[in-house]
């Protein structure tokens, strides 16, 4: 039980982090490219692909990680850090404004670059 409770507290400051970590993201990204596109959601979804195709790849195949770090990691941090539910909001609010194009140019980003991102990180890890 102990065990349990140590490890919530671990998920939690993770998601802590990300969720700073996916703040200062989005506020770089709207900063130097502008809000008429979710560019900053896009970055952190793409970014958080690949770092759970690496890590858990890298913890799957060849347990480099022990489960309460991978818990830490993936769930945590990386939990918070990406955000679909942000990423579906936007491109709502995209065909709101009847934006058919740029809506529709986030689904395919998402989706494309995201599944790249995890297929890439995948792969590094097995190079190592």
């Amino acid at each position: 039980m102990q065990k349990a409770f140590f490890l919530t507290l671990w998920v939690g400051f993770g998601g802590f982090l990300g969720s700073i970590m996916r703040y200062w993201a989005d506020f770089g990204m709207y900063s130097l490219l502008g809000e008429r596109f979710p560019y900053g959601t896009l970055l952190v979804n793409i970014v958080g692909c690949y770092v759970i195709g690496f890590l858990g790849t890298l913890s799957a195949e060849r347990a480099l990680l022990n489960p309460s770090l991978r818990q830490f990691i993936l769930i945590g941090i990386i939990g918070a850090f990406t955000t679909f539910s942000t990423f579906t909001y936007e491109t709502l609010e995209l065909f709101k404004e009847r934006s058919l194009f740029l809506g529709s140019l986030n689904i395919g980003c998402h989706y494309f670059f995201c599944l790249l991102f995890v297929w890439l990180g995948s792969i590094t890890s097995r190079l190592l």
